[in-house]
């Protein structure tokens, strides 16, 4: 690979994260608040590495003989599309030889984020797993991918129920991994996490511009596939979900609900609500074989 397409810097670490192969456990946590990283590694038993380049801080440590990797990956799927990329470029490129490594490592990516929630029974405080991530952003657009046929029949449904047809780009489906959504069940909402590709205009909110579609959060709501609706939308599931079935690796957002757009409300103390999240995944990752 040449020197514009994988980039090092002067200690041979990855260009955005600064990290090299040794610095990255097999289990990843991913957050958007670079302060949050420290929120993180504070239950931790112990921290063998600190850094930080532009908004990307990372900490290594160990929770009860788990070596987990928490970092700050910042809003938006632009964000992780530089995230992903360079996270299995440190865990399966070769810096030396600049080739993909003969044999590769499969990372858990699990995102502790906040969310709003489009459902009136996904109230604020609560918890969310996200069993698909659809994204009307396009940045999967830019990768070759084959959906399967469930993700082709969901993203025709989704696109005449929500009329996002036209001028906006195709809507990109994909299911988080069943082998760690399962350990996020309880104490959860399950449903589809709608992500977008900003905060105001595309998740319905009105400042001083008014939208092309007023009605778009109602009928994101209403939306059903069979057994499935959509519980919430935020800014990165559906590039972590597409993104890291691609690469090989296995991914699960949790999202704490901060803001309930059906009823108006907004979490009073929406740090409690990430901290509780937090304590609740590591200790169910602590807890697992």
């Amino acid at each position: 690979m040449a020197a514009s397409e994988l980039i090092l810097n002067e200690r041979g670490a990855v260009y955005h994260l600064d990290l090299r192969p040794e610095e990255l456990a097999d289990t990843v946590i991913t957050v958007g608040d670079p302060d949050r990283v420290a929120q993180v590694s504070r239950y931790f038993d112990t921290v063998e590495l600190r850094r930080q380049h532009r908004e990307f801080v990372t900490h290594t440590g160990q929770l009860s003989g788990r070596r987990i990797t928490v970092l700050s990956t910042g809003i938006g799927t632009d964000n992780i599309d530089i995230v992903l990329n360079e996270l299995d470029a440190v865990a399966n490129i070769d810096p030396v030889r600049r080739a993909p490594r003969e044999r590769l490592r499969q990372l858990d990516i699990i995102r502790i984020g906040t969310s709003g929630s489009l459902q009136a029974d996904v109230p604020v405080d609560s918890f969310v797993a996200s069993t698909h991530g659809i994204g009307i952003d396009n940045l999967m657009q830019f990768y070759a991918h084959v959906p399967n046929d469930e993700e082709v029949l969901v993203r025709q449904a989704f696109q005449r129920h929500t009329l996002l047809e036209g001028p906006f780009p195709p809507p990109f489906v994909k299911g988080g991994s069943p082998g760690l959504l399962k350990h996020f069940t309880s104490g959860f909402a399950m449903g589809m996490t709608v992500t977008c590709p900003g905060f105001y205009g595309p998740q319905g909110r009105v400042l001083r511009l008014p939208l092309r579609q007023p009605g778009l959060n109602d009928r994101l709501g209403s939306f059903r596939y069979g057994d499935l609706r959509i519980t919430n939308y935020e800014m990165e599931t559906s590039a972590l979900y597409g993104l890291g079935q691609l690469l090989g690796h296995r991914t699960v957002s949790l999202s704490a609900i901060v803001a309930n757009r059906v009823d108006g409300r907004f979490s009073a103390d929406g740090a409690a609500a990430v901290d509780r999240l937090i304590r609740t995944a590591l200790g169910i990752l602590a807890g697992r074989s």
